[in-house]
């Protein structure tokens, strides 16, 4: 929807009012492009305390302590990325969880879900979540939850996990690449997922067959490419989807690179099965025929593929069967990154660049802002079940960003707040620009202000 021009009347958002308010709202921001749930609009977001209290008209007379007009730029909802190794405790010299979450806020994340591994210990006892928001307490620039994980031999350590607040389950299917979270067998899995759906939880898998893979070939990134084809993650996909169907677990699959996979997705919605699924901003924006000699910054698992795999990709995502787009950023040294694709550690680093990623591919696509907003922040706040978040609703926190959608950026990895400046983006040109970000109010401009998160558990008699 084009923007009103300046002075023009638009539907009001709420009924009549009689000015003065009382009290003052603390903030109001104003935008002409004002992402909301029904779409792009001029809005006043009045905030009071951390959350939105209301939206009104664009020019709407507003009593406030701060009044911010962004006039053609856009106010969007903070990101939600429910794909997050921040690797603190235990490996913070790969990330942590200052410069992480100041990357996030950065890139227009307000809130982040902390994956079990690459951690030590990794999440998968009460005794390691403590230790986890031990680490991260204090230190936070955006709000964060955890997820839990999934391991052989933790099966006892799932419904303890779930009554401390994680929002569900990790596993892989083939190995994580870290020895101390291995991969449940089929067996193992069925077991896990019967334990989950017990207590009305969720698992997000990591789907590649092991049967499938191999050992690369040479260094090259297409022996790379090779050793994990599209094959292996569809057969862990029909494999995962066929076990949720016999357990009833609810099932989430992680990072779809292969193609292969919409098929058997798009067929499991069809017949109601309780399955969803997220693909990631490298995959929509980066292809295998661009992936230079030796840059292993491109390397991650699954790994990127063609340029025909990318548009299939994105019909996968416009027509709902992948909902969600989440950074999995899994950064590491450089170190890690030597000396050639099969033997490089395997994980992109993206979560302050996602959403200008997106959105340049997004626009070139012919897809609109909301479409981003929802893939990015409302979708993957409702799969986790991330209260008040995802949205610029009344009742909400006053999680907003300011966003140049038209504003050109050239990445130099140097200027990147996450640990490691390394990032297959740098030199790239990406669409848009997130000039500033608020969590619950206030703008992340110096001293840590997020929270940790517990997933809220119903109360008795909810339903």
């Amino acid at each position: 929807m084009a923007p009103s021009p300046p002075g023009e009347p638009t539907a009001p958002f709420d009924p009549p009012f009689d000015p003065p308010f009382d009290p003052p709202f603390d903030l109001v921001i104003r935008s002409r492009r004002t992402v909301t749930p029904e779409g792009e609009r001029p809005a006043a977001v009045a905030v009071r305390g951390e959350k939105i209290a209301a939206l009104h008209d664009y020019a709407a007379p507003l009593p406030a302590a701060e009044d911010v007009d962004l006039r053609d730029l856009a106010l969007l909802p903070g990101l939600v990325d429910t794909h997050v190794h921040v690797n603190e405790p235990g490996r913070a010299h790969w990330e942590g969880f200052a410069c992480a979450t100041r990357a996030a806020a950065a890139g227009g994340v307000t809130t982040i879900v902390d994956m079990p591994l690459n951690s030590l210990p990794p999440t998968i006892d009460p005794g390691a979540l403590d230790a986890k928001r031990r680490a991260a307490e204090g230190r936070c620039h955006v709000d964060v939850g955890f997820w839990g994980g999934a391991v052989p031999g933790n099966l006892k350590d799932l419904a303890p996990l779930h009554e401390c607040g994680v929002f569900g389950f990790k596993c892989f299917m083939s190995p994580s690449g870290v020895p101390e979270f291995p991969p449940l067998t089929a067996g193992e899995l069925r077991r896990a997922l019967e334990e989950v759906a017990g207590f009305g939880g969720m698992m997000v898998v990591h789907a590649e067959d092991p049967a499938l893979l191999a050992e690369p070939g040479g260094p090259t990134y297409r022996e790379f490419l090779d050793s994990r084809p599209g094959a292996a993650e569809r057969s862990a996909v029909e494999r995962a989807v066929r076990l949720a169907e016999v357990t009833g677990c609810r099932l989430h699959i992680l990072h779809v690179s292969g193609a292969e996979c919409l098929e058997v997705l798009e067929a499991a919605l069809g017949r109601g099965a309780p399955v969803s699924a997220a693909t990631c901003p490298h995959y929509l924006t980066l292809t295998a025929e661009q992936v230079p000699e030796g840059g292993t910054a491109y390397k991650c698992c699954p790994p990127i593929r063609s340029r025909a795999n990318r548009d299939l990709l994105w019909e996968g995502l416009a027509r709902g069967v992948l909902s969600c787009v989440v950074s999995d950023h899994s950064p590491s040294p450089a170190e890690l990154k030597v000396p050639d694709f099969a033997a490089a550690w395997g994980g992109i680093a993206s979560l302050q660049l996602g959403l200008p990623a997106v959105w340049t591919e997004a626009a070139r696509r012919g897809h609109r802002l909301e479409d981003v907003v929802r893939w990015m922040s409302a979708n993957p706040a409702a799969l986790a079940g991330v209260a008040g978040k995802g949205g610029i609703a009344a009742g909400n926190d006053a999680d907003l960003v300011a966003f140049d959608p038209a504003a050109g950026t050239l990445v130099d990895a140097a200027r990147l707040h996450h640990r490691n400046p390394v990032t297959p983006y740098h030199g790239h040109t990406l669409k848009g620009a997130v000039l500033t970000t608020w969590l619950r109010g206030r703008p992340v401009d110096g001293e840590p202000h997020g929270r940790l998160l517990r997933k809220a558990r119903p109360t008795m008699g909810a339903r």
